[in-house]
């Protein structure tokens, strides 16, 4: 099957967090260089700010469970066992100091569908007088969430859809836009779309993008339907904070039926078990 060569999903998690943060004084290290120094060293004369709870970052590629990735990465029957352990291996994202910033992104195809996965960790040390690094991960937050058009909990409440509500056992399971206009319902069967045209919408109320509630201090997914020349695919981003650690997960899939949209439903749960998991995972120390 000849497949169109598409973006890794790391670079749409790379510029969800490019886009929010760029030109933003004061921030993490990961954007300000690998030189910066560590907290409350800047300025003997300015109060060190107070240091988070994570010091490390944890192998993003080994981090996540083996049974999770063909979850969201089903594989192709007859696949053999060196394939899958290249498919599941993963590839570690570059960068510049990996104290600071990590990441590890999949790519899988199959017949009936081409997925990507990218996990990105940031540790944010903040370099401003008086503030924490927690509270500067908060505003490198709220600022993710706002270039996405969240909406505040506040202001749109709702019940959290069945297939996303907190699990007793984390591991048991396993941006941008999209907010402006209020989605209407149209359940969570597949699709059937004119690749002409604009997708429907990502489903009832319970399923457009939002604030999350039972991933880390802070948490929102965003769910992002497209239609373009490749065909119809569905993007889901997730991104939480736990403390001073900032995690983005971006996941996707493009059918090989260019009529056919994935389901919300389906593409949000699997990525909002993965996040579970993580947050479950607690990190680095």
């Amino acid at each position: 099957m000849q497949r169109r060569a598409y973006a890794p999903t790391a670079a749409l998690a790379a510029a969800l967090l490019t886009t929010a943060l760029a030109g933003c004084g004061g921030g993490s290290g990961a954007h300000g260089g690998a030189d910066d120094p560590k907290p409350g060293t800047g300025d003997s004369a300015a109060p060190a700010a107070e240091p988070g709870k994570y010091h490390n970052l944890p192998e993003p590629c080994g981090y996540i469970n083996r049974d999770t990735l063909r979850k969201l990465l089903p594989p192709e029957d007859g696949l053999s066992e060196q394939d899958a352990e290249r498919l599941y291996k993963g590839q570690a994202t570059v960068t510049y100091d990996t104290d600071r910033r990590v990441g590890c992104r999949w790519k899988q195809e199959t017949p009936d569908a081409t997925r990507h996965l990218a996990i990105d960790f940031e540790r944010v040390v903040s370099y401003q007088s008086g503030v924490s690094d927690d509270d500067r991960a908060q505003q490198l937050y709220q600022q993710l969430a706002s270039a996405a058009h969240i909406p505040a909990a506040s202001a749109t409440p709702s019940a959290p859809a069945p297939s996303t509500a907190k699990s007793a056992d984390p591991k048991s399971g396993d941006a941008k836009g999209g907010g402006k206009n209020a989605p209407k319902p149209t359940g969570t069967a597949d699709h059937t779309v004119d690749p002409a045209t604009t997708p429907p919408p990502s489903g009832g109320p319970d399923l457009a993008p939002r604030t999350l509630d039972d991933l880390g201090d802070d948490a929102f997914i965003d769910d992002k339907p497209s239609s373009d020349s490749g065909g119809v695919h569905r993007d889901v981003t997730i991104v939480f904070r736990s403390a001073n650690v900032l995690v983005t997960i971006a996941y996707d899939e493009w059918p090989a039926d260019k009529r056919r949209l994935p389901a919300s439903q389906d593409v949000q749960h699997k990525a909002h078990a993965l996040a579970r998991e993580i947050d479950a995972g607690h990190f680095g120390n």
